[in-house]
């Protein structure tokens, strides 16, 4: 599992300079209506050319994966196309301390935002999941700027998004974790972002595992297993 993680991790986390027409998608994904997603955050390092998703959970916080942790990050809200990004917002990172890089497990990160949003019809929040307790619906969604192909470079730069079905919990090997088994799903590029189930965000993408019948084995940290650890993070003293 290792050796897939390593791979697999390295592959979400693929990214290209925003601005040349060099961005990604969703595999066999459509494109969205443009601002209907208004939680999703682009999250992107200049300096490294790494990119992820995110979505806003609070006006001064970004919800997405560990592994998109770099050292110059920043958050940019109201994004559809990534051609045109507003200005960029400076971030404070709380990786989950039991995360360990290349490796599955506990792949979650809260971005603090040292500039809060402005909510408007463009940038709003999406409610976390209330309890670790409720039914989670099997028919989902995930978006992103990921790749069109899993194994091609097709990027786009529009916010692009796809219907998915949960697989039942016994088939999902890694703890605390939920996951899809499709030919469409999220790639490179799309870590980090939302798995939405029933209009709440279930998941946080994490990596794939791809296997001989070309289905990709997507797995998406389970948030409502870390409630207490984002509420702590999120409600700690300034």
């Amino acid at each position: 599992m290792s050796i897939f993680w390593f791979i697999t991790t390295l592959l979400l986390l693929h990214s290209c300079t925003p601005g040349v027409g060099m961005d990604h998608d969703i595999v066999n994904g459509e494109k969205s209506i443009p601002h209907s997603r208004p939680y999703m955050v682009y999250i992107y390092d200049k300096q490294r050319r790494a990119a992820c998703g995110g979505f806003l959970v609070r006006e001064d916080f970004v919800l997405t994966a560990a592994h998109c942790k770099t050292n110059h990050l920043k958050v940019y809200l109201g994004v559809d196309d990534t051609n045109h990004l507003p200005e960029g917002i400076e971030v404070d990172a709380f990786p989950h301390e039991s995360f360990v890089n290349k490796k599955p497990g506990d792949d979650i990160m809260l971005l603090k935002l040292k500039t809060p949003a402005t909510l408007n019809k463009t940038v709003k929040i999406i409610a976390l999941p209330e309890t670790n307790r409720e039914k989670i619906p099997s028919n989902c969604m995930a978006m992103g700027w990921g790749w069109k192909e899993h194994n091609e470079f097709t990027p786009s730069s529009v916010l692009r998004e796809v219907n998915l079905t949960l697989l039942d919990s016994e088939n999902c090997a890694i703890p605390h974790t939920i996951c899809t088994q499709e030919k469409a799903g999220p790639t490179q590029g799309d870590s980090g972002g939302p798995l939405i189930c029933g209009n709440v965000p279930q998941g946080i993408v994490s990596y794939y595992i791809p296997n001989e019948s070309t289905r990709f084995l997507t797995m998406y940290t389970k948030i409502s297993h870390y409630l207490p650890w984002i509420h702590k993070i999120m409600n700690a003293p300034l």
